[in-house]
């Protein structure tokens, strides 16, 4: 009897996923059915795929052989699908977007209601990254990257601009006084970033040039995080437009120093791999940010 394609893709979504239960949550069956998937698989191949344990789930070196035909298998299913679909001018089948946590929160998330409604054939799985991700590893169709792209093989296109400033929380600048020059920021707690060091470069001009290297009295890993922080009055921060626009609208967090401040704008890049005709699910949602956001 032949493999089934729902016997392959409980196989690759064990391996994605880490686990028999994650892979269920994945394609919204029982971890019973996976398993008994993924034991049909195993004894039609005569082989095993997958050591499991109670911890933790492996592949053998028949399993990773079988996995690169496998994702291949289903890559072109899945291209076959798209192929009709764009026939049709329907867009189909599951894209895959990562970013930021403070962009996907502040700028993708509200696009979502009105991307879904445009195209309604299409699946979309969001997914945060504070850093860096390899596309291919991570199995992602599209990254959106704030910042300098470094060069690569990848495939970008700009979508925004988002302008940087130093923020604070009026009861933060009530406590300790609204500084008055660049100097001034000596005495107060700066809310910097662990990594890249280039995101505590402030766009604040003076005796320095156009960027002042600040020292952080706390330091975290995401914007997110910082923004949460200044609007908890713990210090003052430097974030995108994009995350702090309500804020500031609502009062919530103030600019400070603003005619020590260069105006510096971070491009937001979208980065993708295309090898050939770019996929209809890809391009119709890069066409949709770039639109919007633009």
């Amino acid at each position: 009897m032949k493999t089934t394609l729902e016997e392959l893709q409980a196989f690759v979504a064990v391996v994605d996923g880490g686990s028999i239960t994650a892979a269920a949550d994945t394609l919204g069956q029982t971890v019973s059915g996976i398993s008994r998937a993924l034991a049909r698989l195993e004894k039609k191949l005569d082989t095993t795929l997958l050591r499991r344990t109670t911890r933790r789930t492996e592949l053998t070196e028949e399993g990773r052989a079988f996995l690169q035909r496998t994702r291949a298998i289903l890559a072109s299913i899945d291209d076959a699908e798209e192929h009709i679909a764009a026939r049709r001018q329907q867009p189909a089948g599951r894209l895959r977007v990562n970013a930021a946590t403070p962009f996907m929160l502040h700028a993708v998330v509200p696009l979502v209601p009105a991307f879904r409604k445009a195209y309604p054939q299409i699946t979309l799985q969001l997914d945060t990254d504070e850093t860096y991700i390899d596309l291919l590893e991570r199995r992602t169709d599209v990254a959106i990257r704030i910042g300098q792209l470094p060069d690569s093989t990848l495939h970008a296109r700009p979508l925004c601009t988002s302008r940087l400033r130093v923020l604070a929380s009026p009861d933060y600048l009530a406590r300790t006084g609204k500084p008055k020059s660049v100097a001034d920021l000596a005495r107060h707690t700066l809310l910097g970033f662990n990594q890249p060091e280039s995101l505590n470069q402030w766009p604040l001009r003076g005796a320095h040039g156009d960027a002042w290297p600040i020292v952080p009295g706390l330091t975290a890993s995401s914007g997110e995080t910082l923004r949460h922080l200044a609007l908890q009055g713990v210090g003052i921060v430097c974030l995108s437009d994009f995350m702090t626009a309500a804020d500031r609208a609502r009062g919530d967090l103030v600019q400070v120093l603003v005619k020590d401040t260069v105006e510096v704008r971070q491009p937001i890049s979208a980065v993708y791999y295309r090898n050939t005709q770019l996929a209809a699910r890809i391009a119709c949602f890069l066409d949709f940010l770039q639109e919007r956001l633009g």
